[in-house]
């Protein structure tokens, strides 16, 4: 039998940011089911009311901008004054489309702002007050593999999301101590998700993706678990083959190679030995 992480009871709310679609929208739905009232919060404003419609349970949606904090403290102040005790709190909202290095500045604006300082906002304006209900509290924060193995392409997105892992490992350690904190911390790293960000370029899902309700489940299995980093598998690539692309990223750095060169033809045929040796030493990649 699965064991919850002991602040999912029923009464007790959850707050989701991102909450009207995709992963956000699945979390909310396996909350719901354990008896939780939920908040749901988004910037679209129409995906919200669908979204609400879609949920059964104590659910509320709020139009929110996570960019703008003084938003962000007036959808906690809410969350409080209608709601009290917060036993969940994700920070989720994330958009995609930033920039290279050196180009799209506006979209390294919009990015930035909504997936590493949205994340940033919703810390700043929630955590002081969950840590002072002295009760249970999971808090996740939504990154990305591309936070972690930086790959070429859109340097804003990845940028955002190696934020969000940097400030939940901040979190997740100031918390731990605290004398007496029942506040834990959590990084979702999803893998390939079917979520509405895809489904606007991709109008199938592809059979390599998992669904948004795969990865909500194995959210709350892993913070149930007392895992930190909830790294997460899909159909094409599996944890030992997410385990051996992290090392070879990490020992860029360690090794003096060309920055990203899992992506650089030079080290194209040194990065397949390396990729076989792990699949011939583990069994299976």
């Amino acid at each position: 039998m699965n064991v919850l992480h002991p602040a999912l009871t029923s009464g007790r709310t959850a707050v989701i940011t991102g909450g009207a679609n995709g992963i956000g929208l699945a979390v909310a739905r396996q909350l719901l089911g354990l008896g939780m009232r939920v908040c749901i919060a988004d910037r679209d404003e129409a995906q919200l009311q669908v979204a609400l419609e879609q949920l059964t349970g104590d659910v509320s949606g709020y139009a929110v901008d996570v960019s703008d904090f003084s938003a962000v403290e007036r959808f906690r102040d809410l969350v409080f004054e209608r709601h009290g005790n917060i036993g969940f709190l994700m920070n989720n909202a994330g958009i995609g489309g930033g920039g290279g290095a050196f180009k799209r500045y506006e979209g390294w604006q919009r990015v930035l702002g909504v997936n590493l300082w949205g994340v940033i906002h919703g810390l700043q304006a929630f955590v002081q007050p969950i840590i002072d209900q002295g009760t249970p509290c999971a808090i996740v924060n939504t990154g990305s593999k591309q936070g972690i193995t930086n790959p070429p392409g859109d340097a804003a997105y990845n940028l955002s999301k190696a934020g969000v892992r940097s400030v939940t490992e901040s979190l997740a350690h100031e918390l731990r101590e605290i004398d007496g904190c029942q506040v834990t911390a959590h990084l979702l790293v999803p893998g390939f998700t079917y979520t509405g960000l895809i489904k606007k370029h991709v109008p199938e899902k592809p059979a390599a993706a998992w669904l948004p309700e795969q990865v909500a489940e194995e959210l709350l299995l892993r913070i149930g678990a007392g895992d930190f980093y909830v790294l997460c598998p899909d159909n094409d690539v599996s944890v030992a083959m997410d385990h051996a692309r992290l090392q070879w990223n990490s020992s860029d750095l360690i090794e003096n190679r060309p920055a990203l060169s899992r992506w650089h033809k030079d080290y194209a045929e040194e990065f397949a030995t390396f990729m076989d040796g792990v699949e011939k030493s583990r069994g299976q990649i």
